[in-house]
């Protein structure tokens, strides 16, 4: 278990930009480093990436956590040469006033810019202060010498052009992992330091083991397109951490229910039993305003069980931070559950 890996992956994958729909460039990043472990690796239709380990049975376990993250898109550019912008996922306006941004061109360019209001100055704008933080009022302020709509189009800058979000990255001296895209790059980071581990002991599961890295979960259908042998998935992802929660940054929350499903009742059970069993740091909990891959596999008709695991993360959609110890407790629980032998 070396938890250096994972953060310093984490770190790696945080920085390559994938709102949903833009995400090849970092599932290529995913299926190398599954490669390099010996591990086959293929692509589903929909872009997802589909990584088997043989185990012992015909049995299939799935287990999933999503590459793709919020971001934005161009949806149009002002005479002034500033770029209006659309959502991609769901966040607050104000989660994203005064970040740094890229702009992804159709021909392959990138820009930088800053995303602002348009009253961005108290100096200057009465109502900077009280301008509603919503789409229309929200725009790109370019690093380019323009002036008008004409020289952004010089740029090859238009319409449908993805915008990320610069992530900020941080690891602290005292463990804790400040980025935006933790959800759901943290979970992948650690579901690749679980392939690590298996890997370097050269662990065969009883059941085949399928890690389904989905692409367009923060829209709504991550993990729609599950492998038909898959017969339970276990979605990584992000544990809620605020008010009439019980999920930290340190511990592994272990989700009953989400904002539409009720998670397998056996499934959630083996996992609270294992918890207990390896004295692993976890809560059971339940999430409100929140949906997974699981939820999105089963409205999408798939026969399978499902259960929901995750490091606590806070600020989700935010500026998000979390703890290397909540990586570690989310790691072990994950191994417990395909079998591995407990770490010491």
């Amino acid at each position: 278990m070396d938890m250096n890996y994972v953060v310093s992956f984490l770190e790696k994958i945080v920085n390559i930009p994938s709102p949903s729909g833009y995400t090849k460039k970092v599932m290529k990043v995913v299926e190398k480093e599954a490669k390099g472990f010996g591990y086959e690796a293929e692509y589903s239709r929909k872009g997802g990436l589909i990584i088997t380990v043989p185990g012992k049975t015909e049995h299939c376990l799935g287990i999933s956590a999503h590459v793709d993250t919020l971001g934005a898109m161009v949806r149009s550019v002002t005479s002034e040469g500033k770029l209006k912008l659309i959502s991609v996922g769901g966040f607050t306006m104000e989660s994203i006033e005064g970040m740094y941004c890229k702009v992804h061109t159709r021909t392959g360019k990138t820009y930088t810019g800053t995303i602002l209001t348009t009253s961005p100055s108290v100096h200057v704008q009465d109502d900077a202060r009280t301008l509603e933080r919503k789409e229309k009022h929200m725009e790109v302020r370019l690093d380019e010498v323009v002036h008008n709509a004409k020289d952004v189009a010089e740029l090859e800058i238009g319409t449908g052009d993805f915008i990320s979000f610069d992530p900020m990255f941080v690891y602290t001296e005292s463990g804790f992992i400040k980025s935006r895209h933790l959800d759901d790059k943290a979970s992948v980071a650690v579901l690749m330091g679980v392939l690590k581990d298996m890997a370097e002991q050269k662990f065969v599961p009883e059941m085949t083991v399928k890690l389904l890295i989905s692409n367009f979960e923060e829209v709504g259908f991550g993990a729609s397109w599950v492998p038909e042998d898959v017969e339970e998935l276990l979605a990584v992802d992000m544990g809620c951490v605020g008010d009439d929660l019980a999920g930290n940054e340190f511990e592994v929350s272990i989700c009953a229910k989400d904002g539409g499903v009720p998670y397998d009742y056996d499934m959630t059970n083996k996992l609270i039993q294992i918890a207990k069993e390896r004295k692993l740091g976890y809560v059971v909990d339940v999430f409100p305003h929140y949906g997974s891959d699981v939820g999105a596999a089963l409205k999408g008709g798939n026969n399978i069980r499902g259960a929901l695991i995750g490091q606590g993360v806070h600020a989700s959609h935010g500026t998000e931070r979390t703890h290397v110890e909540g990586l570690k407790q989310t790691l072990l629980l994950v191994e417990g559950y395909i079998g591995m032998e407990k770490a010491e």
